[in-house]
């Protein structure tokens, strides 16, 4: 079966309402009030920004090498300021390589397509992220 690309592996909100609240995070909001903003229960939210915050190295590892095979004129890609906010860079990034080789596209959705729907997974195969 193949995963739609607004869909995230065993998770039931779509990949942009995380993105959302990753974002939102990241501007300083508390998970509480995001999950109250987005209509989601608070422990859904902190799920989620405690899966990518454990993941957000290797996410950001994976999402730079997606921008520079996707943009070889990439230049050096420089830290955002933490780990987290280093791997939603990176998902821009590869956002914008993929906008300018393929067209416009929301960047989340690019994120779920390019990781296989793996973004938050707790069991994300060893070769999905080589």
């Amino acid at each position: 079966m193949l995963l739609p690309e607004i869909a995230v592996l065993r998770r039931q909100d779509e990949v942009l309402v995380i993105g959302a609240a990753i974002v939102a995070s990241l501007a300083g909001l508390g998970y509480r009030r995001i999950a109250s903003r987005l209509g989601v229960p608070a422990d859904t939210v902190g799920g989620w920004l405690r899966r990518f915050a454990e993941r957000a190295e290797l996410l950001r590892s994976h999402f730079t090498r997606c921008a520079g095979v996707l943009d070889p004129e990439l230049g050096v890609v420089m830290p955002a300021g933490s780990g987290v906010a280093d791997a939603v860079e990176a998902i821009a990034i590869a956002g914008r390589a993929w906008t300018l080789r393929f067209g416009p596209a929301e960047p989340w959705l690019v994120a779920s397509r390019l990781s296989g729907g793996l973004l938050l997974t707790t069991r994300a195969p060893a070769l999905a992220w080589s």
